[in-house]
């Protein structure tokens, strides 16, 4: 079963800086986008893609990406 669409939404770690991205889930899908540009482009993942990215990085496999 699919789940309903949601409101985009914004960390609650996010600064003040406007450095910020918002997700929401929109058509089965979750979507991601710059909350500086709310009118630019999305990008668009399914459940199974946001699993394996946060497995990804609860296991490491992007630290030398992300300078930890």
């Amino acid at each position: 079963m699919d789940k309903p669409d949601t409101m985009w939404m914004k960390s609650p770690y996010s600064g003040g800086n406007g450095n910020c991205v918002e997700l929401r889930r929109h058509g089965g899908m979750i979507e991601v986008r710059d909350s500086k540009n709310p009118d630019g482009p999305k990008l668009r993942f399914t459940d199974a893609e946001i699993v394996a990215f946060r497995l990804g990085l609860a296991d490491g496999v992007f630290d030398s990406v992300i300078g930890s």
